[in-house]
């Protein structure tokens, strides 16, 4: 299946300043998949994000197949792509048959990256959750901040300058991807308003897992990143890695997380409700007013929502984002299960309507000392009320 070439170890254009991102010799022709379907919220890059894709394949040797069609997970399908690049991904896109079609791929030498949004996506997968190394917990509003290239060996970041100064939509990750991969570059949390991950935040990384390869960035949000020359190359070096064009470390380490000292006093933890692992009755619900474009909703007296491995400690208050045109009700804070210990619980009245946001809050008590899996469970009567985020409030 897999299209192996001697791989050619290169710099990518060392020391140019990146007007320009073609490969320094040709590749052998391959093929690659790029897969865009979503089952939340939508990104306006994609468009722009495939064109880009397309244009790079046509300096660098390969040819790519757009689709939003998850039917393309076929073993047969598959197996003629030197790698598949999940842009914009967001929510559930495969069924099970097409999930072990993927899985079947990746462990037959296939290759995989991950662009944005692709952290937000499949959740409740294990095995995809392993691929892309890290899932996506929250993002505050978009903005400039500095990337450090802590690695400039690996073909994406080959040549690129120490720092860069960039817009975008910044995530939060559930996890740090550290332990288990490459990291390539990390944002210095102290550049920008909204990191939540104490000091060391990487956002892009590589590994090998499964028998494949595997590429992320967590830049690409915007329609603008597509057109920046250190970005493309940051993309172009991303996919010949994992279509086995050139060879990489990606083992972890040695890279060392940035000296960035962490806040003091902890960093509140901004999760979004339609980011859950494991739900019993509530909906992902589209809406322009919340952030991200979509919510938690459809929610029913009875019904609750998981979130794993959230770093709860040290959090005084729990605040949320709540809307209601209903009867209200109460949302419920809990950890370990759905009827585990209540940390803390509040009540949410009739916003005057369901496009009319409010934020209530609800003193914490028994909060663990680390991480913990919560449990938000809901009472009250009718409707109650659907929930955007919520914050851990430690400061």
């Amino acid at each position: 299946m897999r299209k192996l070439a001697l791989a050619i170890a290169l710099s990518l254009l060392a020391g140019l300043s990146f007007t320009a991102v073609s490969a320094q010799a040709a590749d052998t022709p391959y093929e690659v998949l790029v897969f865009s379907k979503t089952a939340g919220f939508r990104h306006d890059s994609i468009a722009v994000g495939i064109s880009t894709i397309q244009t790079l394949g046509a300096a660098n040797s390969f040819t790519v197949t757009a689709t939003e069609n998850a039917a393309a997970f076929t073993t047969t399908n598959l197996a003629q792509y030197e790698t598949v690049v999940f842009l914009n991904t967001t929510g559930d896109v495969l069924n099970a048959a097409q999930q072990t079609a993927f899985q079947s791929y990746i462990a037959a030498g296939g290759g995989y990256v991950g662009v944005h949004a692709a952290a937000d996506t499949e959740y409740s997968w294990p095995f995809y959750g392993n691929l892309v190394g890290a899932w996506f917990l929250s993002h505050p509003a978009q903005q400039n901040a500095t990337i450090t290239f802590e690695d400039r060996t690996h073909p994406a970041t080959a040549g690129l300058p120490a720092t860069v100064v960039r817009f975008d939509e910044w995530y939060n990750y559930r996890t740090n991807p550290r332990s288990s991969a490459r990291v390539l570059a990390s944002l210095n949390e102290s550049s920008y308003s909204g990191g939540t991950m104490n000091g060391d935040h990487p956002i892009t990384w590589c590994k090998e897992y499964s028998g494949g390869r595997s590429f992320y960035t967590g830049m690409g949000h915007t329609q603008a990143s597509y057109a920046e020359a250190n970005f493309r190359a940051v993309l172009l070096g991303g996919i010949r890695y994992t279509a086995r064009r050139v060879d990489a470390n990606c083992a972890p380490g040695p890279t060392t997380p940035p000296t960035t000292p962490p806040p003091t006093g902890g960093t509140n933890v901004t999760v979004q409700a339609e980011a859950f692992n494991a739900q019993g009755g509530v909906q992902v619900v589209a809406n322009s007013g919340a952030v991200g474009g979509q919510r938690l909703g459809y929610i029913a007296p009875g019904d609750w929502a998981a979130y794993n491995n959230i770093n709860v400690a040290g959090s005084r208050s729990l605040q949320a984002r709540v809307s209601s045109g209903g009867n209200g009700g109460t949302l419920q804070v809990r950890t370990g299960s759905q009827s585990g210990p209540i940390l803390g619980s509040v009540a949410v009245a009739n916003t005057g309507g369901w496009n009319n946001y409010a934020t209530v809050t609800t003193n914490l008590t028994g909060v663990p000392t680390g991480s913990a899996n919560v449990y938000l469970t809901f009472t009250g009567s009718g409707s109650p009320f659907d929930l955007d985020q919520f914050v851990f409030v430690k400061s």
